[in-house]
């Protein structure tokens, strides 16, 4: 620990807001790890939905104020490093900490059950309720720093942390099953796109909802059909044609998502960036014993799934672009035109 810097190089979240509230700074306090964390030098960032929705009090349920503005229903506490998806490497442990974990390359679980030695009452978010990964060092339990054995980059494997354990976890929440029909909805995009490779890996047959300009990206993923978002749902595929709904968009279209379910489907949802507030039609509900389950915090084998995936080589990163981690705004625009298939990382 005598050798660390006293300061670092991060992105602070001042207040909610536009991207002025981002303040790139050198003099931000190296964290110290407690008796059970571990300090990690982060090599690559991803940028994810989250970010900006924490930025611009989207979670909040009244009118964006910032009483409620974070994942857990709480405020945030400003100034605040954001950023779920990590890869790096830890340099120093705590205490309670085996010494051989140092120097191994980890990602980090974003889900967070424990924080300060203790088990929480309900789950942070990395970089939400807790400072994340947009700084050159940062510190988590260290149950949650997971070591992973690849030949991939830092970028590439920093891509996977945030959209792949959402993907998994929908899937797993949705108990997915070979030869079923899965449709997923916002499917260029981070978790769309890794829920594709995911689903084709449980071995099911996939319905990809996308623009036409990103269909054979996605079909080169392993979706086996692509649907425009302007397509009538419950023409294509039909009305009651899919085992299962994995959505991650909501707004107008979302009653055609319960209308094209078959009788005993499964609606599983983690997005809404079409809007967060839609029309149910009950008797769609209960007439078709419909399950619509909402997946935000991850199973417990969510992680170490994701991790053996990787390492075994079942999924691929999907990465449009990388920025330094000066460049967040510039990473931030891109990724807010929604005009790449994948994940935009930010190099630290």
């Amino acid at each position: 620990m005598t050798d660390l810097p006293v300061t670092m190089r991060g992105v602070c979240l001042t207040g909610h807001g536009d991207m002025d509230k981002l303040d790139i700074r050198q003099d931000i306090p190296v964290p110290v790890p407690g008796p059970h964390d571990v300090l990690i030098r982060v090599a690559a960032a991803g940028v994810n939905n989250t970010d900006i929705n924490t930025r611009m009090a989207w979670y909040s349920k009244n009118k964006g104020a910032s009483e409620d503005a974070s994942w857990s229903g709480q405020p945030i506490n400003f100034p605040l490093i954001q950023g779920a998806d990590v890869c790096g490497h830890i340099i120093a442990v705590g205490r309670e900490v085996s010494s051989d974990r140092i120097g191994a390359r980890v990602l980090i679980e974003p889900c967070i059950r424990e924080s300060n030695g203790k088990i929480l009452d309900q789950p942070w978010y990395f970089g939400s309720e807790c400072d994340g990964g947009f700084a050159e060092y940062t510190v988590v339990a260290a149950r949650h720093a997971y070591k992973i054995e690849s030949e991939l980059s830092d970028i590439d494997l920093a891509s996977f942390p945030c959209s792949y354990s959402t993907a998994e976890n929908l899937l797993t929440r949705a108990n997915v099953k070979t030869g079923e029909r899965v449709l997923v909805t916002g499917a260029s995009g981070g978790v769309g796109s890794a829920a594709i490779q995911l689903a084709k890996a449980r071995g099911a047959c996939v319905w990809a909802v996308t623009s036409p300009a990103k269909s054979d990206a996605l079909r080169e993923l392993g979706a086996d059909e692509t649907i425009s978002r302007e397509t009538d749902l419950t023409v294509v595929p039909g009305l009651n044609s899919v085992d299962v709904v994995i959505d991650l968009v909501a707004g107008e279209k979302w009653p055609q998502y319960l209308e094209a379910l078959r009788p005993g489907g499964r609606y599983a949802v983690a997005g809404a960036i079409a809007g967060p507030l839609v029309e149910l039609d009950v008797r769609t509900l209960y007439l078709k014993d419909l399950s619509l389950i909402g997946c935000t915090v991850l199973e417990p084998e969510v992680f170490n799934n994701l991790i053996k995936r990787i390492e075994q080589g079942a999924i691929k990163p999907i990465v449009a672009r990388s920025f330094a981690l000066e460049e967040i705004c510039d990473a931030q625009s891109l990724f807010l035109k929604k005009q790449h298939v994948g994940k935009i990382v930010l190099r630290i």
